[in-house]
């Protein structure tokens, strides 16, 4: 089995370290590709040259960071010939409008898995192809965690609204209600030590601040459909609380349960704090066992992952060693 991904930096060190545990699981070969769009030879022979799929081919999963970055797999050796089965895991497929028309006429792909559950309609509709639900997980088993001793009240990780965007000044207002806070985490330049930190610093996280995109829009978040990101899910799976203003897709509510997240009901930073420190005084250990179980339960990459298989009909003995490691670990 061949995983191919694209790799997009230290932002996307939760899928980065998602993909490389994918490919040990797996037991599959990664290849990283460089973003660069396919020549117009390339587009015209995947239009004319349809694909031979090939009885004892290989199979090839590409784990891709959003739709436009599809026709890259153009790029791989021997593609029309070489595999039996190809699908492609599309973690920002929210972004339909940019399926690449190549993608909609060549049907190279034999499946498509996307993240946000309300276009599963849509890109059926474009791509005529069988099309899942495979959301955002974490590697809850593996990184996650449930210590009742935390050094943080509240940790801010990634972007937030104006209000709660000056970290000397949330700390000001922290300190004066006793709260603990720490602002902006160092960044590492290498992802997947990057990814470690993170999951470090959730680890010892009573509360991470996380607002929606919609209610924390920038130029490069979708203006309409809403989502979860690895601050969620990676700051569930360390048993912390997710503080803000959660995505209000149902989709996306369905991933949370009834602790996951603290509703500040609001982005201006005075009044969340209130809120914040009422919850404060009443957190317990045992908030961080719940949220730790379920993350395991729900959230896990593992989970996602046997998805895959059942689509590509093969049975990993690593991936089934972990479920039962993983089973294992939510019975306690």
């Amino acid at each position: 089995m061949l995983v191919i991904y694209c790799d997009k930096g230290v932002g996307w060190s939760p899928i980065l370290h998602m993909v490389k545990l994918a490919v040990n699981l797996l037991s599959a070969e990664l290849i990283v590709l460089e973003y660069q769009k396919p020549s117009a030879f390339q587009k015209i022979s995947a239009l004319l040259l349809r694909r031979e799929v090939k009885v004892d081919g290989d199979k090839l999963l590409f784990i891709c960071p959003s739709p436009k970055e599809l026709p890259l797999i153009f790029h791989v050796e021997g593609i029309r010939k070489r595999f039996n089965f190809i699908a492609a895991w599309v973690i920002d497929s929210f972004w339909v409008d940019r399926i690449p028309l190549e993608i909609k006429l060549s049907r190279y792909y034999d499946q498509f898995f996307i993240t946000s559950k309300e276009d599963i309609s849509e890109w059926r509709r474009l791509t005529k192809r069988p099309v899942s639900w495979l959301p955002w997980g974490t590697d809850a088993l593996g990184l996650g965690g449930a210590a009742g001793n935390r050094k943080w009240d509240l940790r801010r990780v990634g972007r937030q609204p104006v209000e709660w965007d000056d970290d000397a000044i949330t700390n000001r207002s922290c300190s004066s209600s006793h709260i603990s806070f720490q602002g902006r985490p160092e960044l590492y330049d290498e992802a997947m030590k990057n990814q470690q930190a993170l999951m470090e610093i959730y680890r010892q996280s009573k509360f991470v601040l996380a607002f929606s995109n919609i209610a924390n829009p920038t130029n490069y978040t979708h203006p309409i459909r809403s989502y979860l990101t690895g601050r969620w899910t990676d700051t569930l799976a360390c048993g912390g609380i997710v503080a803000g203003i959660s995505p209000t897709d149902p989709s996306m509510a369905d991933l949370l349960w009834e602790g996951a997240t603290l509703e500040l009901g609001t982005i201006k930073r005075e009044k969340g704090l209130a809120v914040i420190c009422d919850a404060v005084g009443n957190w317990s250990p045992e908030l961080a066992k719940h949220n730790y179980r379920q993350s395991l339960k729900y959230l896990d990459w593992r989970w996602r992952f046997m998805e895959i298989t059942s689509a590509f009909q093969i049975k990993p003995h690593k991936l089934l060693d972990d479920i039962k490691l993983l089973e294992l670990e939510i019975s306690k």
